[in-house]
């Protein structure tokens, strides 16, 4: 009775027991880590290790899939919002250097080299760096740095999800004092978010270079087409070695980098994949095919890799709290706001946006006090995801992979 249809199923199953406990706890449990933990289970118990290669998602999510997702995270970023949120941009990365730096010094005396740079970038960002990270170490025929890749991005937002709170707390008590104390005037701000992308919505008129395709032609197929040249013209680049600095930049990033130029001269729809209804079962695909190197995972492999993990997110923690307090001071801004937007790295979008309204919420009386708070934190938060796990950590993870 089995084949590729009935484990295409166990997937979905698998996949929705996360979205569903996600949900249930408001993303204080990441669906990541309760999708990982049933399949593991399973792995050891009574799912067979092909189910995940049987249901035929692997080819596609591996391959044309994550190199559309890159492509389509450069066509929900806005550039202006990028531009006004300039200081929280500058925080993020200095966050994410101090975590990269103070790991790279600390981590390979107490640990193996390799947990250090497969691990990383998974740390500093999302779905994209723990594939491009869990590729190279599979390549290098390192079985145990592949899945701590894994294991990082799939436990990473426990450390966050509370550090975050806390920080988000203490700003919004402290904002919350200033106003009702009188003398500050709230400002709109907007709460819509794109519901996959972590894109703040905004009505952007902008004439662009490339006028826009008529509806009529602007097909799921047109719009995936188009994108499938940028992701072509990613790969050929990602051959080339660039004169300047004599190396090779992942496809990855000029993907990312390409999804962005072409977005903004008109070429590419924004929120792509969004618009072409496929943003869901393209990430389905990518994410089964990350949770489908668990199944080298035993439960000796497990607990070999928890203490390393642990002193890898204890250490970057610190080395990004390290230098965020020195460019919050640089820069004159609120250390308690500059750390939890550079610890959006740890979890990224929904979480960012979940975690900072049900605090405004929770703090605020009314509703002139809920948006006052909104206007203040959100913007800093939402472009804090995009900062650290949409765009650096893709440029991390390309740099990371040669080292192993």
């Amino acid at each position: 009775m089995y084949n590729f249809a009935l484990a295409f199923v166990i997937c979905a199953a698998v996949y929705l027991i996360g979205e569903a406990v996600s949900n249930f706890t408001k993303a204080w449990i990441p669906s990541v880590f309760v999708t990982a933990a049933v399949i593991l289970v399973g792995y050891w118990t009574v799912l067979p290790q092909t189910f995940i290669s049987d249901s035929m998602l692997i080819p596609f999510g591996s391959t044309i899939g994550m190199y559309l997702i890159l492509v389509h995270m450069g066509t929900v970023i806005s550039i202006k919002q990028l531009v006004e949120q300039w200081k929280t941009i500058v925080v993020c990365l200095a966050g994410l250097a101090g975590m990269c730096a103070l790991c790279l010094l600390i981590c390979p005396m107490i640990m193996d080299r390799s947990f250090v740079i497969a691990g990383l970038p998974p740390l500093t960002g999302g779905i994209v760096a723990a594939t491009t990270m869990m590729n190279a170490a599979q390549e290098a025929g390192l079985a145990e740095a592949a899945v701590f890749a894994i294991v990082m991005y799939c436990m990473q937002g426990f450390a966050g999800y509370p550090l975050t709170a806390v920080c988000l707390q203490l700003e919004g008590k402290k904002l919350l004092k200033d106003y009702r104390a009188g003398g500050v005037k709230t400002e709109k701000v907007s709460n819509e978010v794109d519901e996959n992308s972590g894109n703040l919505v905004t009505a952007s008129a902008k004439k662009k270079l490339i006028p826009p395709m008529p509806a009529k032609w602007n097909s799921a197929v047109m719009i995936l087409g188009k994108m499938g040249i940028v992701v072509w013209l990613a790969s050929m680049l990602g051959t080339w070695v660039v004169p300047v600095i004599n190396m090779k930049i992942s496809g990855a990033i000029w993907a990312l980098l390409l999804g962005i130029l072409f977005t903004t001269i008109g070429f590419l729809d924004e929120s792509a994949l969004n618009k072409s209804s496929s943003y869901g079962i393209i990430m389905f695909a990518l994410m089964m095919y990350i949770f489908d190197g668990l199944k080298d995972c035993t439960a000796e492999m497990l607990l070999s890799i928890i203490l390393p993990m642990v002193e890898l997110i204890v250490i970057g923690v610190v080395g990004m709290a390290i230098l965020c307090f020195v460019a919050s001071k640089i820069l004159k801004t609120s250390f308690l706001m500059s750390f939890a937007t550079a610890l959006t790295a740890l979890y990224g979008f929904p979480p960012n946006a979940v975690i900072t309204e049900n605090t405004c919420t929770a703090l605020a009386e009314t509703p002139e006090e809920k948006e006052y708070l909104m206007s203040k934190m959100f913007a800093p938060m939402i472009v804090g995801g995009f900062t650290t796990v949409t765009i650096t950590s893709v440029i991390i993870a390309g740099i990371f992979a040669e080292m192993l």
